[in-house]
């Protein structure tokens, strides 16, 4: 997570949308850079919503506004199967070697998750708080140029991202039988993607 505190902008971190690399690019400028530990690096708005913004709302931070990229639902899990199957991962429990994306689809929908595809929801990532907390500014992850465009414009500088934390290159393939599950399972997950407009 990133906070701009002059701009009143705060950037959540939405795991595997490509955070890390605006981290290295914007952490030098931030007023805050939360890095460590994940469960903060990666805080959810609901998390934000009860130790973050009322911590800034009491030193006059009122008037924050979020920010946050979300990633299509098929290539997010996609990104997710091909991060675990890293060598740094065999023979933990989260691994997902010997695994194909189709089981690895079926894992993720199962009630009771196995370790392999407990990656958590975007949809439940970015839900709106009762209260009215929630994200302000919502790009898509693939519309990158109106996300660059919109934090250089809010942040007035111009923005060169590295290569960072990147998955392995590796042609996934998912059965239409297991994708209608998905699509059905995760319905949220799909809606929220498809009500995100396109900017660029």
């Amino acid at each position: 997570m990133l906070v701009f505190w002059k701009e009143r902008l705060v950037l959540l971190s939405v795991p595997k949308t490509g955070t890390t690399a605006l981290e290295q690019a914007l952490g030098p400028v931030a007023s805050m850079a939360i890095l460590d530990p994940p469960q903060l690096k990666h805080a959810p708005i609901y998390r934000y919503n009860r130790f973050l913004r009322p911590m800034f709302e009491k030193v006059g931070g009122d008037g924050m506004e979020v920010v946050a990229v979300m990633r299509e639902p098929i290539d997010w899990l996609g990104s997710w199967y091909r991060y675990r199957s890293r060598p740094f991962m065999k023979g933990k429990p989260a691994s997902t070697e010997g695994i194909s994306f189709d089981d690895f689809i079926k894992g993720y929908i199962k009630g009771d998750k196995p370790p392999y595809a407990d990656v958590g929801s975007q949809a439940t990532f970015l839900a709106p708080r009762a209260n009215g907390t929630g994200v302000d500014h919502l790009f898509r992850y693939e519309d990158q140029p109106a996300f660059l465009a919109f934090l250089e414009d809010r942040l007035g500088r111009e923005i060169t991202l590295p290569r960072a934390n990147v998955s392995p290159q590796m042609a996934l393939t998912l059965s239409p039988g297991v994708e209608r599950r998905l699509r059905d399972k995760c319905a949220e997950e799909f809606a929220l993607w498809d009500s995100i407009p396109l900017r660029g």
